[in-house]
């Protein structure tokens, strides 16, 4: 496991971010969220797509008191999005889990102010959420839409919120490039020990989201950072989801099912390997147990990656070994070895679990 920095805990509902809590996943509905069938029908496919956490934006006051029926009717912690209007904060806080307002779009302190003293009558955490295209003016004007800006402005409106006595904070520092997300996530985050939101905004669509989402999210966790992630692909919700636990799972920042270790076409390959994997990833889907398991195509390193894995197939010229813990437990023909595979490590899951 990653080493963490250690950060506050707080509490979104009763989902624990930051401190030794898992790192937890987030979306946002896309819905008119005044149309409260459509935002609650969006947020349970995110509650069975595996979200831990979920926003919706409030652009008016239409949105504002529909929020009271949409927490009535679903059990994912209820973020509200607030931009320009601090008033509908002061709507939200009396039926969601907590408050997110960008500090670009209500800088004046006194709104500030009371968007703060109705979180604190009711224990709502608030989220600073820095955006690098929508920068207070003076931080704008002075560094530019850079990370610096970003930086100073979370570090202002930090100290504003300490200042009124409150530090129930969580922080997220998004441009849409991953360069400057990545340098003011790294800048900030030994100046103090909020919990950080995650995320590269406006990432694009599947690919484009999956592989800047992947370096910067990724490059991030390595470093110990984060406590919270979303993200953001224009296309389906729950690809949302399924990225952000693969980039989990595969940075090591948490253990999540099975590591499958395949290795790339080439001319070596002695099987159908590409229908094997397939068949092995759809049947094995349902596995949490975190296990390393290896399906190689040819002898070249199917052995070698076989003795260090859980459960292994070392495909030949059609036949092939099952092996277990490094020794081998079958060597069947080729059409009996998935079927072998998947039986061992169902077994070895359940053990391990129980």
């Amino acid at each position: 496991m990653i080493e963490r920095y250690p950060t506050k805990k707080i509490y979104v509902g009763d989902v624990a971010v930051g401190g030794d809590a898992p790192i937890s996943t987030q979306s946002m509905t896309f819905s008119d969220t005044h149309n409260v069938a459509a935002t609650v029908e969006q947020i349970n496919r995110l509650h069975f797509a595996g979200a831990d956490i979920v926003r919706v934006a409030v652009p008016d006051m239409e949105d504002a008191l529909a929020l009271k029926a949409i927490k009535e009717q679903i059990s994912l912690p209820l973020v509200a999005d607030i931009h320009f209007n601090y008033k509908l904060a002061l709507i939200a806080a009396e039926s969601v889990d907590c408050i997110r307002f960008n500090p670009g779009n209500i800088s004046d302190k006194g709104k500030i102010r009371e968007i703060v003293k109705a979180c604190q009558e009711r224990n709502l955490p608030v989220r600073i959420g820095v955006n690098a295209g929508s920068l207070e003016k003076e931080f704008d004007n002075k560094y530019g839409s850079t990370a610096e800006a970003m930086v100073a402005s979370a570090e202002y409106n930090i100290k504003y919120l300490e200042d009124l006595g409150f530090d129930n904070i969580k922080i997220s520092l998004k441009a849409s490039d991953v360069e400057r997300t990545v340098q003011a996530y790294r800048m900030l985050r030994p100046k103090n020990n909020y919990p950080f939101h995650l995320g590269v905004t406006e990432a694009g669509t599947l690919f484009h989201a999956t592989v800047k989402s992947s370096i910067g999210l990724g490059a991030l966790l390595l470093d110990g950072i984060g406590d919270t992630m979303r993200v953001s692909i224009t296309g389906e919700l729950e690809e949302e989801i399924n990225v952000a636990r693969a980039i989990l799972k595969d940075s090591g920042a948490l253990p999540d099912g099975l590591n499958i270790i395949s290795c790339p076409t080439c001319g070596r390959i002695e099987a159908d390997l590409v229908s094997a994997v397939g068949e092995i990833e759809k049947r094995t889907a349902h596995i949490k147990t975190p296990l390393n398991v290896s399906v190689m195509g040819c002898v070249v390193n199917a052995i070698g990656e076989a003795a260090h894995a859980d459960v292994a197939i070392a495909y030949g010229k059609g036949k092939g070994l099952v092996m277990v813990k490094g020794e081998v437990v079958a060597n069947l023909d080729e059409d009996a070895l998935v079927d072998r595979f998947v039986s061992e490590v169902e077994a070895m899951a359940e053990s391990t679990e129980s």
